[in-house]
């Protein structure tokens, strides 16, 4: 059962950690392969899980020693029905996999998790397409419709709540809600937005995140921005309105380089992890209603720990 499904602790104001940028540190630092930069299908041997659950110890320490809740994804980025069956998965051993990705977290959060330091076990959901571009976009019911396969397995687990990330349009992403809510589940949105600050369907941030509060009642309990460096959405935040308060969590890129520039990428661009621990402090110091802090592509734990780091002393609003 879930710990905190009813009461997530993230809400509050302390600041939370999550890790950073799983499939390219698997790929690049460990030469793991992942076709189709899936994950959870190292989940299917000893060698894969034992890799997975190496990634995820040095964040845990990290959010451990120093007092930090840690939000807990799942390696599910990919899991769901397109990309599963690209693998070769069938409908029942995808469910399996989603299952197995909870089962690791629970052992974790049992082995790291302090009365200082909570966990939050996260079913993270991916686009049905890519997660740059956005494609042909599906309507709202049948977003709804394909991602409950995939939430409806997270509804059966121990994970609090799900996050749906680097979503490109507004449509899967009010599905998502929808779904989520049908299945009594608290969920997250987190969008991916270019250079220019606007998701890759070009709708303003502002505007994308106002629009699935108006469709879902405000059912999702906050909206998150990742898969982009704070260089492309800093100027996004400068905007008013109370829409702004609804984004609690950043997950940046290490790298400034747009998504194209990333996908035709040969070598991992690591960026530097001081100085995106001093954009976050920025971005804090600006907007104090942010509190969930971790990273995406090009990110670990290097990463997180100098962003734990920098924003230790800006304090944190409700």
């Amino acid at each position: 059962m879930s710990k905190y499904r009813n009461d997530l602790p993230q809400l509050k104001p302390s600041l939370f950690l999550t890790d950073g940028g799983l499939e390219t540190t698997l790929v690049f630092h460990e030469n793991i392969d992942l076709p189709h930069f899936a994950a959870f299908d190292l989940l299917q041997d000893t060698f894969g899980g034992l890799a997975l659950e190496s990634y995820y110890k040095p964040y845990l320490k990290i959010a451990a020693e120093t007092g930090r809740g840690f939000i807990l994804d799942t390696a599910t980025w990919r899991a769901n029905a397109d990309w599963a069956q690209k693998l070769g998965y069938s409908q029942d051993e995808l469910a399996a996999a989603n299952q197995q990705s909870v089962n690791m977290l629970v052992r974790l959060r049992n082995q790291f998790e302090t009365d200082a330091a909570p966990i939050v076990l996260n079913g993270v959901i991916g686009p049905r397409g890519d997660g740059y571009v956005a494609g042909e976009l599906m309507s709202v019911e049948e977003a709804k419709s394909y991602h409950s396969e995939q939430i409806d397995t997270f509804a059966g687990t121990e994970v609090d709540m799900v996050t749906a990330v680097t979503m490109t349009n507004t449509h899967e992403a009010i599905g998502i809600v929808s779904a989520a809510e049908a299945a009594s589940l608290p969920v997250a949105i987190a969008f991916t937005v270019e250079t220019d600050g606007h998701l890759p369907s070009g709708q303003e941030l502002r505007d994308a995140i106002m629009e699935v509060d108006a469709a879902t009642e405000g059912y999702a309990s906050y909206f998150m921005i990742n898969c982009a460096h704070p260089t492309h959405f800093e100027d996004a935040l400068l905007a008013n309105g109370t829409w702004i308060t609804r984004i609690k969590g950043i997950r940046a890129n290490a790298s400034s380089c747009s998504h194209e520039e990333l996908d035709n990428a040969t070598e991992l661009d690591c960026g530097d992890p001081l100085e995106l621990g001093r954009q976050y402090r920025e971005l804090l110091e600006q907007h104090g209603h942010i509190n969930i802090l971790g990273g995406c592509c090009g990110t670990d734990h290097r990463h997180i720990e100098q962003i734990s780091q920098a924003c230790s002393l800006v304090k944190a609003v409700a």
